[in-house]
């Protein structure tokens, strides 16, 4: 019985270990399709990524929902870049029930379209998403830089 008993445990153990292991796989596609997104200056879609009831903050201010910050704030500063490179990229995923708690760390470089300089930065961003029908959703995105 002993046995029986050790054998379902790490069976289960198994499962949910595998189960975990997908989901936050599943996370880190979501932050990889915005970031390819971003790198591209070409975000159409990307709503599909986010939660309507999104909450998007960046470097102390608070932006609305993303369909708000798609439209007032990444459309108009793409239209001044020729380029948006992230390196360093470096994320972690935590998974608990329908949420997941992210942590991205980065560089990035973007050459502006006036007068082709870079500005470079290092950046972090925390975000936390949903899961819903259709997958993985953020709900709610914090990023901020420095130089």
């Amino acid at each position: 019985m002993k046995k029986i008993f050790i054998t379902i445990t790490i069976s289960l153990c198994s499962v949910i270990s595998f189960a975990q292991t997908k989901d936050i796989d599943a996370v880190k596609t979501v932050l990889k399709q915005y970031n390819a997104a971003v790198e591209k200056l070409d975000v159409a879609g990307t709503e599909k990524l986010f939660t309507a009831d999104s909450k998007v903050f960046e470097s102390g201010s608070s932006e609305g929902t993303y369909a708000h910050y798609l439209g007032h704030h990444l459309i108009p500063e793409f239209k001044e870049f020729t380029s948006f490179k992230f390196s360093d990229y470096k994320v972690d995923a935590t998974v608990a029930g329908v949420y997941a708690f992210t942590t991205e760390s980065y560089a990035y470089t973007i050459v502006l379209a006036k007068d082709k300089s870079e500005v470079k930065r290092k950046g972090v961003a925390t975000s936390v998403l949903r899961k819903e029908k259709g997958g993985w959703k953020i709900l709610m995105s914090h990023n901020s830089s420095r130089k």
